[in-house]
């Protein structure tokens, strides 16, 4: 029985994710849902409660597979490269998944016109972004820095995904304006320029660890 709940559930959350970055979070309508999934809509409100936790189902989930398809090969290729990677993938990614990014930014505004839903929605957020912050502090040590006293890695972090999160909304709009070379050389110009004003935290020359602006 619980299987078959489970089954139930995530064939919900398929039939919700594909209604979604088709149609859009507010043109979706839970009876919609349903008849994409073969249920009834009392099936859906019987496992979510609302539209929304539908939504926030679907962001958990692919968010949990980052996390554990994803996350552990960037950290065997190291910060660096794990940087590299993102900043690419993240923009020519979009080409296949450019709906689920439409979505994304259109539930992302829903949130903030719905302040009961933030908390939930930071929470994900901040599990997808802790890798990150991880490497932040990696790259830091590789080059033998600390981060300065003013800045955590997590704020970093923060600033480095606004930037290339703002980069693959902008390249929804103007494709040929924005690409992977682009998206990796900015993010590098960030992530060099706080690494700049951090201080040396070993006896290593920071100069000489510091790979420069790309």
């Amino acid at each position: 029985r619980a299987e078959r709940r489970e089954q139930t559930r995530q064939e919900l959350l398929s039939a919700a994710e594909a209604c979604f970055v088709t149609r859009g979070f507010h043109a979706t309508s839970v009876d919609q849902v349903a008849e994409r999934a073969g249920y009834t809509k009392g099936a859906v409100y019987s496992n979510f409660a609302a539209k929304e936790d539908l939504f926030f189902a679907i962001y958990e989930r692919r968010v949990e597979q980052v996390l554990t398809e994803v996350v552990p090969g960037l950290r065997q290729a190291g910060a660096e490269g794990a940087f590299d990677w993102l900043a690419t993938d993240a923009i020519e990614r979009r080409d296949r998944d450019d709906g689920w990014l439409a979505v994304f930014f259109e539930f992302w505004a829903h949130v903030l016109r719905h302040p009961e839903l933030r908390d939930r929605f930071a929470a994900i957020h901040a599990r997808f972004l802790e890798p990150l912050a991880d490497a932040v502090r990696q790259l830091a040590a590789d080059r033998g820095l600390a981060l300065p006293d003013d800045v955590t890695a997590g704020q970093v972090v923060l600033a480095w995904n606004a930037m290339e999160v703002g980069l693959g909304l902008e390249r929804l709009t103007q494709p040929q304006a924005v690409d992977g070379v682009v998206a990796r050389r900015l993010g590098w110009l960030l992530l060099d320029a706080v690494l700049g004003a951090a201080h040396v935290s070993t006896g290593k020359d920071a100069a000489s660890q510091d790979r420069g602006i790309r």
